[in-house]
C-alpha cells in the first residue's frame, strides 16, 4: 500500500457529552404534545421552537406588533397566490385592518380581474398555445386595456383603475376581486408590470404608453408607502419571484436617497421554492442596516392560511 496505512483509532482523544454545546435541546427547543381543541394559537406555540416554525411566529409576531403600534403592513404579491383562491382570506386581513396596502404584478392583476368577472381563471396554455388562442380573451385584454385608459385622466394608477372598473361594470363575482377589495377599503393597490410578460399586452386595445403611465404612477405610490416602513413595519413577499422584489429595492433605494431613512423594520419572503432576488431583494439587502428578515418555505395554499390565522387570534388576545 506504498507509504499510506490505516490509522490507529486507539489513540483517538475523547470528551464527555456534558461538556459539549448543543444546539437544540428538549427544554428550549422540542415540541410540546399536541391535545384535542387545541386553539390555533396554541397550536402555534406547541411546534419546535425551531428553523420555519420560528420564522412563522417571528412573522406573526412582527405584524401583530405592527398593528399594535399602527405601524403599515404591506402585501407584495404574484399572480400564483390569486390561481390558488387565496382572496377571501388576504380580504379577510384587509377587513380586520391588517394589511394596509397592497402590491402585485400584472400577472396577479390579471388573475384577479378574471375571477372577478367570470368567478374563474388560468387557462391551460398547452392546449392553446399552438393554436394561437393563449391569452386572447377578449373581455380579459379589452376590459383591463379599457379600464387603463379610462384612469389616465383621473390621475389614479393601476391598481385602483382595475379596482373602479370592476365596481363600476359590477363584475358578478367582484366580492372574490383583491383589488376590488382594497378600493373599497380605501388602501393603496399598486400593479407593476413588465412590458410584454402580461397577456392584455397581446390585445389590440393594448396602448404601450398608457401600460406605462398606469404602472409608473404606482411606483411612485408603493414608493411612498415603501418610505413609512421605518421602525416597526412589514413588507411581505408573497409569491414573486423577480418583479416584486426588484420593484421593492428600487423603492427602498429612492425613499433613502430622499431622506427617509427606512430601517428597523421586518421583511418576510413567502414563496414554494427558495429564489435569488427574494433572498438577498427582500430578507437580506433592505434588512441589513437594521431590522430583521425571514423566509417562509411552503406551498400559499397551505401556509397563508396558517399565517392569516395566527396573526387574528394573536390580535383577539391583545385586545382581550
Amino acid at each position: 500500500m506504498g507509504k499510506y496505512n490505516q490509522v490507529d483509532l486507539s489513540k483517538i482523544n475523547t470528551y464527555s457529552i456534558a461538556t459539549r454545546d448543543n444546539k437544540v435541546n428538549i427544554k428550549d427547543h422540542f415540541a410540546r404534545p399536541l391535545e384535542k381543541g387545541l386553539s390555533f394559537v396554541d397550536l402555534l406555540d406547541s411546534m419546535p421552537k425551531l428553523l420555519g416554525a420560528d420564522n412563522l411566529r417571528s412573522v406573526v409576531d412582527a405584524v401583530v406588533t405592527a398593528r399594535k403600534n399602527k405601524r403599515p403592513v404591506v402585501l407584495a404579491m404574484g399572480g400564483h397566490v390569486i390561481k390558488c383562491g387565496l382572496q377571501p382570506i388576504l380580504k379577510g386581513l384587509i377587513e380586520a385592518d391588517v394589511i394596509t396596502a397592497v402590491a402585485m404584478n400584472g400577472s396577479a392583476a390579471i388573475h384577479d380581474f378574471e375571477v372577478s368577472l367570470v368567478g374563474a381563471t388560468s387557462e391551460e396554455v398547452g392546449d392553446v398555445l399552438h393554436t394561437g388562442d393563449f391569452g386572447f380573451s377578449d373581455e380579459t385584454g379589452g376590459g383591463m386595456n379599457r379600464a387603463l385608459k379610462a384612469g389616465v385622466a383621473k390621475d389614479i394608477g393601476f391598481g385602483q383603475a382595475i379596482g373602479e372598473w370592476i365596481s363600476a361594470q359590477s363584475h358578478p363575482f367582484r366580492e372574490y376581486s383583491l383589488i376590488s377589495a382594497c378600493v373599497e377599503n380605501d388602501l393603496p393597490v399598486t400593479v407593476h408590470v413588465a412590458m410584454g410578460t402580461d397577456i392584455i399586452h397581446q390585445h389590440p386595445e393594448m396602448d404601450g404608453a398608457v401600460t406605462g403611465e398606469m404602472s409608473f404612477r404606482d411606483f411612485r405610490l408603493v414608493t411612498s408607502v415603501v418610505s413609512d416602513l421605518g421602525d416597526g413595519g412589514v413588507w411581505l413577499n408573497v409569491g414573486s419571484a423577480v418583479i416584486m422584489p426588484e420593484v421593492f429595492l428600487k423603492a427602498l433605494s429612492i425613499a433613502q436617497n430622499l431622506g427617509h431613512h427606512v430601517d428597523n423594520f421586518t421583511t418576510a419572503n413567502f414563496d414554494m421554492n427558495q429564489h435569488y432576488r427574494p433572498m438577498l431583494n427582500v430578507v437580506k439587502r433592505p434588512t441589513s442596516g437594521g431590522g430583521k428578515g425571514f423566509n417562509i418555505i411552503g406551498h400559499h395554499e397551505i401556509n397563508l392560511p396558517l399565517f392569516a390565522l395566527a396573526v387574528l387570534e394573536r390580535l383577539e388576545q391583545n385586545d382581550e
